[in-house]
């Protein structure tokens, strides 16, 4: 097979074009150079700016594909921008979607690729659920042959919290360093972390899959955690305990919008202040040999030693962390 990604060097799209090379697929990148994961050994790595659409064609000239997938697509502008690039030349196209466009309040904790799609608080999930359904559309109408990823919170190289971390390693060093770190609500809602290595073997899965186009799928790890034994995880893998204080999602909200940290409203009560549990029947059907086996204990272990092994890696945000200072205060007073 031959793979076009768009992106392909970011913390969930690494591990599938690694396990793309091992598989012996012709994998081309097409991203921009800037992302700190180098590029996987064995891929044709062109940079460019798939927002040039006239720089990308001149690359694809002469070349056809068994799937384009596009990590990188946000709004619909994105998607029919895709469209006129790849619909000549591609037999799927895979949108990557996001499980937070399941509706919010769920009306029930388990959630299936027919859970409706809907959610009032996160500006981010409702531009892709536009695109899906321009995707939708376009294979309707136009036999254009999307395949729709919804990947939940998977992790490599990132640090998985719900609040105080992402990119940057602020969380874990407030562990090491015995300050508070938040957990949301009383922690026992429940959560589903899944690592990039274990999402690449179900999504590699769908690529060139015939039966797959025209489908939409969630590829989540089957292991249900509460948000406490998260933040113990991280503290086992960080070495030290960690202090949690627990806080009402709706008292961290408030505080975000007075800290200008408005994006906390949507990521929190659009994503993770929610109990979930995947049914992952759908990709498990299609993907006969897909099985999520990387326990979250053991994987975050390989995050933050991906993180200690370079100390450039180990960036301190001083507005998350200014942030947890001030929501555990502001806490404090109100009690």
């Amino acid at each position: 097979m031959k793979i076009l990604y768009i992106g392909g060097t970011g913390n969930i799209s690494f591990s599938s074009v690694e396990l793309a090379l091992k598989q012996g697929i012709e994998v081309y990148l097409v991203n921009r150079g800037k992302s700190r994961n180098k590029k996987p050994e064995g891929a044709i790595s062109w940079i460019a700016d798939i927002n040039n659409p006239q720089q990308v064609k001149e690359l694809l000239k002469g070349h056809a594909f068994d799937a384009v997938v596009n990590w990188i697509a946000f709004t619909p502008a994105d998607i029919q921008r895709d469209y006129e690039l790849f619909k000549d030349i591609t037999q799927q196209y895979i949108f990557i979607s996001s499980a937070s466009v399941y509706q919010k309040p769920p009306s029930h904790p388990v959630i299936t690729e027919s859970t409706p799609l809907a959610n009032p608080y996160w500006q981010y999930s409702r531009d892709k659920i536009a695109c899906e359904e321009v995707c939708n559309k376009l294979y309707r109408e136009e036999g254009f042959p999307i395949t729709i990823v919804r990947p939940s919170h998977t992790y490599r190289t990132v640090i998985p919290a719900a609040l105080g971390s992402w990119t940057d390693f602020t969380l874990m060093e407030r562990i090491r360093q015995g300050k508070p770190i938040v957990a949301h609500g009383d922690g026992t809602s429940l959560w589903v972390m899944t690592h990039a290595d274990d999402f690449a073997k179900g999504f590699n899965g769908l690529l060139g899959h015939q039966q797959a186009i025209g489908h939409s799928f969630h590829i989540t790890s089957d292991e249900v955690l509460t948000w406490n034994q998260i933040y113990e995880a991280m503290g086992e893998a960080a070495g030290a305990e960690p202090r949690i204080i627990h806080i009402p999602s709706d008292f961290i909200c408030e505080v975000g919008d007075q800290y200008g940290m408005t994006q906390i409203r949507g990521t929190l009560l659009g994503d993770k202040s929610y109990s979930v549990i995947f049914d992952n029947t759908k990709i498990k059907t299609f993907v006969p040999d897909f099985k999520a086996t990387i326990p979250f204990n053991k994987g975050i272990k390989k995050t933050i030693q991906w993180f200690d092994e370079s100390p450039e890696r180990k960036f301190i945000s001083e507005e998350n962390n200014r942030f947890l200072d001030v929501l555990t205060e502001s806490y404090r007073r109100k009690k």
